[in-house]
């Protein structure tokens, strides 16, 4: 599945009825949760046919595209399925009881309730809501009227701190051709440098949010300030939004492009399967850790090399940084100790390129107990 991002250009009266729709799969999603909290042994096609009801019952909700208040109901259903799935699994600490929304930005139409021009730079929504034509503002390589339109089986409008866009999910996929390079790397992910391979090179941290950090603070000063519900708080919270828009996006730019640069440079690729949900949990270095985005970085890494057909793989972080690289004793040493060294071979080395050499071993022996399974 490919997804085809624009920006899109209307006038405010068109903005408006996009959060009016807004508002109304909310309401719907909350409303069905509500019937699922209420009610015993309701199941996805009961919320679906819920959405009939409720579209007889309110007005405003008739106004909304029949499969797109379906879509509402499903964004419930996932929320309740994968509660189920957590309580099945025996998950440890909360489940993710559903909880109802309040601050819904996105309305998701299926395959009815919009058309895209010929010309593929405008789209017109023809339900109830009013939002009418718009034009598509977005990257001129980007060709979403070259796919047929059965191909186009969702379209998303998001609010965002910018403004508004809108998201074709097409059924399609993606497939590079990769120019071998004989090149096996391991990479050790961490705060000082954003990841260490196992030969040596590194990539700086970039640190976007601490960089943005005193305008952000800033910005949080000048919005505490005004007035609840004033138009001056409203103006301030739209520019404090600005700039968290522009860390997240910062941090999407780097991921993705050092991903791709480092697939593209290698036939194999060996990472450590971190728990970052449980490192965060670390409240000195919890921020570092959110703000180096290891994985957004490591997602990517996943998907590009699936789109080059090379294998990724994921091992056990356990003893990567104690084991020694070149005999594989036991070097045990805390995280401020930044030098690996031997004391049975001597080997001295940056205590990040020897997990990374580390990782690597890991990797390839699993890799290739696999290819000889397989074989």
């Amino acid at each position: 599945m490919l997804v085809y991002e624009y920006k899109l250009d209307g006038n405010q009266k068109q903005y408006t009825a996009i959060d009016e729709a807004i508002r109304v799969v909310q309401f719907i999603r909350n409303k069905c949760l509500r019937k699922w909290m209420d009610e015993h042994g309701v199941s996805k096609n009961d919320l679906q046919c819920y959405c009939a009801t409720l579209a007889k019952d309110y007005s405003f909700a008739t106004r909304l595209n029949s499969q797109a208040r379906q879509a509402s109901a499903d964004r419930a259903w996932f929320a309740i399925s994968r509660f189920y799935e957590n309580c099945k699994q025996h998950k440890p600490g909360k489940k993710g009881y559903p909880q109802f929304q309040h601050d819904n930005r996105s309305v998701e139409y299926k395959q009815t309730g919009w058309k895209l021009e010929p010309d593929g730079r405008h789209i017109t929504f023809t339900d109830g809501c009013n939002i009418g034509r718009l034009r598509l503002v977005g990257n001129p390589g980007q060709q979403i009227e070259a796919f047929p339109m059965k191909q186009i089986k969702r379209v998303r409008l998001v609010q965002r701190a910018d403004g508004y866009y809108v998201q074709f999910a097409v059924d399609a996929s993606r497939k590079i051709e990769h120019s071998e390079t004989d090149h096996h790397v391991g990479i050790d992910m961490g705060l000082k440098s954003f990841y260490t391979d196992s030969e040596g090179h590194t990539v700086e941290n970039p640190r976007f949010l601490r960089k943005a950090e005193q305008k952000i603070k800033r910005l949080h000063r000048q919005v505490s300030r005004k007035h609840k519900k004033s138009k001056n708080r409203k103006k301030a919270r739209k520019r404090l939004g600005k700039a968290y828009l522009k860390v997240n996006r910062q941090r999407e730019d780097f991921a993705r492009k050092t991903a791709s640069t480092l697939v593209t440079s290698s036939d194999l690729i060996a990472y450590e399967h971190l728990q970052i949900a449980n490192l965060v949990k670390n409240h000195s270095l919890a921020k570092s850790i959110a703000d180096a985005s290891w994985g957004r970085f490591l997602s990517w890494v996943n998907y590009y090399g699936a789109m080059h057909a090379i294998p990724v793989i994921a091992v056990a972080p356990q003893f990567t940084s104690q084991d020694c690289s070149g005999c594989g004793t036991v070097v045990k040493k805390s995280l401020s100790v930044r030098t690996h060294v031997c004391p049975r071979c001597g080997l001295v080395m940056d205590r990040d390129e020897n997990a990374a050499i580390n990782i690597l071993r890991k990797g390839t022996l699993g890799h290739r107990e696999t290819y000889e399974r397989v074989s």
